[in-house]
């Protein structure tokens, strides 16, 4: 066993496959603006959509005039009829079975308001003793508010914790946060990389789950 007190997860990429929900999600307000939606293939613009949070995609897409407004229509949108283009990814489910009976777990996402429900939605919410979105701090990631406040919530120092995301917003944050980062599925110079869910059992424990 490595000696983390508790694991941070990030949700898009890591927990979910949602590129295709945001995607429809910030499309539904592209439409609203009479502007083009934001297509699978331009990866740039893509990726904002699946890592940011809303009002820097929004500054991005709409330009920083049109901010206010959009984040006003946003507020209007339910998300919850984007929730079944989320898909969880490969032994997820399993490992925060496993892992939450032994450790604290939190996520911390740039999400706003419907990480709740996309919890409940998956039955996931009895795994996690606390979870951070953009609307609990003042910057979300790439600064360490949310990370400092979800090992506050934990009642661990950050050094003890391991944060598992998938982009260089979660890396950054990570370490501004002072916190052990584990890239899931991806080349970030990370000290730790892990491919599979069950990896993370293998990691925090020294055994398969």
């Amino acid at each position: 066993m490595m000696g983390f007190k508790g694991i941070i997860y990030d949700c898009d990429g890591v927990l979910f496959e949602s590129r295709q929900a945001n995607l429809a999600y910030y499309n539904r307000v592209q439409e609203y603006f009479g502007e083009p939606p934001v297509r699978p293939e331009e990866r740039e613009r893509a990726h904002l959509c699946h890592t940011a949070a809303s009002p820097k995609v929004f500054e991005i897409l709409l330009g920083p005039d049109r901010v206010a407004e959009a984040l006003e229509f946003a507020a209007t949108v339910d998300y919850r009829q984007f929730i079944p283009y989320m898909e969880p990814e490969p032994g997820m489910v399993d490992a925060l079975a496993t892992l939450s009976r032994r450790l604290p777990l939190a996520v911390a996402t740039n999400r706003g308001t419907s990480m709740p429900e996309i919890l409940r939605h998956f039955e996931l919410s009895d795994y996690f003793t606390a979870v951070v979105t953009s609307r609990d701090v003042p910057k979300p990631k790439p600064h360490p508010d949310m990370l400092l406040l979800a090992a506050e919530r934990l009642r661990q120092k950050p050094e003890e914790l391991l944060f598992i995301g998938d982009s260089e917003l979660d890396r950054e944050a990570a370490a501004a946060a002072g916190i052990p980062f584990a890239s899931y599925r991806g080349k970030l110079g990370a000290d730790i990389e892990v491919r599979h869910h069950a990896e993370v059992v293998s990691l925090v424990f020294g055994w398969e789950g």
